[in-house]
C-alpha cells in the first residue's frame, strides 16, 4: 500500500530523530510557525572567502537564493553562484566538480550515488535542510474538498496503479456539479529532470506512467502560474510556491478523511506526500570539510538559516535534526 509506505518513512524520520516531542512553543500552523528555540544563531567564522557554486533543484531555488543572501551579509566578499533546473542535474555537477553544493528534492537515485562513489570512492553527503508537502494545487475557485491518493493517481497516471480503476477525465467525474460537471481537467505537472517529478511519480503514482496530456513546466512556479490562470486546472508543486492563485486540496486515503498540507500532518506521517528538501556535498571521511561549504551548511542549520525556510513557505527543522545533520560535517 503506497499510503502507508509513505507514512512509515516519515514515522522512521520521526521516531529516529526525536521528532514527537516537537517543542511545544512551536506553533503548527502554517500562520505561526516558528524557527525551534533549541537551534542556535550563527557565529560568523573567520578567513571565509572563495567561490561557492550550487547546481541542482528547482523547488529549493528560491531557498538557496535567500541563503546566499544572508550569508553574504556575513561574508560580502565571497561569491555565490547559483543554478536550479532540476534535481537530477546535482549529481553530475558535484561528480565533475562545477558545483560544491547540490541541492535536491529528492533524494539520490542508487546509480547516482553509485556513479558519484566510482569517481571518488565515497558516498556523497546527504544534508536535510527543510521539510516540504507537496500540495495538489486547484483553481482558487474549484469547490473541490478533498482527494485521495487512488484519485489523484488517475488524474494524473495513465496506469492507475494506486488501485482506482475508474478513468477521471472531467471534473463531474470527481461529483463536482453545475458548470463544473463537464469540464475537462487540465492537468500540469514538472518535467523528467524534476526531483519533484519523480517523488510524484513514485508516491503519488506508485512508480506509474504520466498521462501524455500533462503539460510539463520547466519550473515549480510555471506549474502553479499554470493553474492560476486555468479555472479548470491542476498540478502539483512545494508548498512553498502556494499563490492566493491557487488551493492545495486535502488529501487522504479512502475511507480515512483528508488532511491539510501543513507541518503538523508532514511531521505526524498523516499527509502522504511529506519529503525532506537536501542539500548534498563532497566531503571526503579522511579530511576536513572546505571552510566555505562547511560555513554554508552551517549557516543553513542555524535560527538564521531556518527562518529563512518559514519565509519562503517552507517547514523547519527541530533542533534535533539540526544537531544531527551538523554532525555530518565532522
Amino acid at each position: 500500500m503506497i499510503g502507508s509506505k509513505i507514512i512509515s518513512k516519515i514515522l522512521s524520520v520521526v521516531t529516529s530523530c526525536v521528532l514527537v516531542g516537537i517543542v511545544t512553543s512551536i506553533s503548527l500552523s502554517q500562520e505561526a510557525i516558528q524557527v525551534d528555540p533549541g537551534i542556535t544563531s550563527y557565529q560568523k567564522a573567520i578567513g571565509v572567502s572563495g567561490n561557492l557554486s550550487s547546481v541542482g533543484s528547482d523547488t529549493i531555488l528560491n531557498l538557496m537564493t535567500l541563503w546566499a543572501e544572508g550569508f553574504k551579509k556575513a561574508y560580502p566578499n565571497v561569491n555565490i553562484q547559483i543554478e536550479g533546473k532540476g534535481s537530477s542535474t546535482a549529481p553530475p555537477a558535484l561528480i565533475s566538480g562545477t558545483a560544491q553544493l547540490g541541492p535536491m528534492s529528492r533524494a539520490m537515485k542508487p546509480t547516482e550515488i553509485d556513479e558519484f562513489e566510482a569517481k571518488f570512492g565515497y558516498k556523497p553527503t546527504q544534508i536535510k535542510t527543510a521539510i516540504d508537502t507537496i500540495g495538489v494545487y486547484v483553481h482558487k475557485d474549484n469547490p473541490i474538498q478533498g482527494l485521495t491518493m487512488g484519485q489523484v493517481d488517475a488524474i494524473f497516471s495513465k496506469t492507475h496503479r494506486c488501485g482506482n480503476p475508474k478513468e477521471i477525465r472531467t471534473w463531474g467525474d470527481l461529483a463536482l456539479t453545475g458548470e463544473w460537471a463537464d469540464k475537462p481537467i487540465s492537468i500540469y505537472g514538472r518535467n523528467s529532470a524534476s526531483g519533484t517529478y519523480g517523488f510524484f511519480k513514485e508516491n503519488a503514482l506508485c512508480k506509474g506512467d504520466y498521462k501524455d496530456e500533462v503539460k510539463e513546466q520547466p519550473g515549480s512556479a510555471a506549474v502553479v502560474q499554470g493553474v492560476t490562470e486555468d479555472r479548470y486546472g491542476i498540478g502539483y508543486s512545494g508548498i512553498g510556491y502556494v499563490t492566493s492563485g491557487v488551493r492545495a486540496v486535502p488529501l487522504g486515503f479512502e475511507n480515512k478523511g483528508f488532511v491539510e498540507a501543513n507541518m503538523e500532518n508532514a511531521m505526524n506521517g498523516s499527509y502522504p506526500l511529506a519529503r525532506f528538501l537536501y542539500v548534498y556535498i563532497n566531503k571526503a571521511p579522511d579530511k576536513p570539510l572546505e571552510p566555505l561549504v562547511k560555513e554554508f551548511i552551517k549557516f543553513i542549520m542555524s535560527r538564521e538559516g531556518q527562518e529563512v525556510v518559514i519565509k519562503d513557505g517552507y517547514f523547519p527543522l527541530t533542533a534535533d535534526l539540526v544537531a544531527k545533520e551538523l554532525a555530518n560535517l565532522e
